[in-house]
């Protein structure tokens, strides 16, 4: 039971951590600290290090030489594209936005199955993809931002490739953490992730001006990469030793009740009824979709 108590301790601290991440990152994006693909470079890169070095208290494994293409796959997909997308989809859309379009991953991890393994989607399954997309578009069509600089619809479609990479990702790498140790997996992925990212965001970072950077933009990138980063990467494998893939699968529907808190809290975003309706569509579609899940979907 302990154990057990440890492992949902975790696994809310990783979703607070990701439903915080939406503001902050939104916040120094926003406020021209860091450009997009320059935040990427950073928190990868950085994060990679982080990785590496824990690595030295970490099982050692020999990677098979045939596994290094799938390795640097599955790199391309969870780390470079997905980050990409979703930084710069927070360019243009809210933090509230892009936390509620993020629980759509279960929606799309289930299509994906259904094409590339060939799982069959029941009716009720096709039920909640209906309303989990519906919930998605009216979030996506209707633009409530009163700044000048977002274009929501472009924000939330970027945040949408954003959990569909993610989801393929999580297909791709179902056999490759089976065969390795996560951590494992995990300092490779972010070691070929930095080299993908390195062409998009190495002009951007080197633009950027350390100098102007608040207390507050400093805690804000630092925590991204610290603990929204290299902490959650670390907390979700030893959850998983612990819980079924069920439970774990439900804390993703948590993430934007933090990220909507933490964002009203901040002043970063507002809540309306059309959020609450897209929201409502969006987390009863995922419920519907999740009843006895074919795939793991966590972080």
């Amino acid at each position: 039971m302990k154990n057990n108590t440890f492992a949902l301790f975790a696994l809310v601290l990783v979703q607070l951590f990701y439903g915080v991440t939406f503001t902050f990152a939104n916040d120094v994006i926003d406020g021209g600290y860091i450009q997009p693909y320059g935040f990427i470079l950073f928190r990868v890169s950085l994060a990679a290090v982080l990785f590496w070095v824990f690595s030295i208290w970490t099982p050692k494994e020999q990677i098979d030489r045939s596994d290094y293409p799938k390795f640097m796959l599955a790199a391309f997909f969870g780390v470079a594209l997905n980050m990409l997308a979703f930084f710069k989809g927070l360019q243009f859309t809210t933090p509230i936005n892009g936390s509620v379009i993020m629980v759509t991953t279960p929606i799309i991890v289930l299509v994906l199955s259904a094409f590339i393994l060939g799982e069959k989607i029941r009716k009720i399954k096709v039920l909640g993809i209906f309303m989990g997309l519906s919930g998605a578009l009216i979030l996506s069509f209707y633009n409530p931002s009163t700044s000048s600089g977002d274009n929501v619809l472009l924000g939330n479609f970027l945040v949408l490739i954003n959990a569909a990479s993610y989801s393929y990702y999580l297909i791709l790498i179902k056999k490759l953490t089976n065969k390795y140790h996560p951590y494992t997996f995990i300092k490779w992925l972010f070691l070929f992730g930095t080299f993908f990212v390195l062409p998009f965001g190495y002009t951007e970072l080197a633009a950027v001006n350390w100098e102007s950077f608040t207390p507050y933009i400093w805690f804000s990138i630092f925590f991204v990469v610290v603990c929204a980063t290299f902490a959650t990467y670390l907390l979700n494998p030893l959850a998983l030793q612990k819980l079924s893939a069920t439970t774990v699968s439900t804390f993703v529907y948590v993430q934007p009740v933090f990220a909507g808190i933490f964002a009203i809290m901040m002043g970063s975003d507002r809540l309306n009824a059309v959020k609450i309706v897209a929201a409502a569509l969006i987390f009863l579609g995922v419920y519907l979709v999740s009843k006895n899940p074919t795939l793991q979907t966590t972080k």
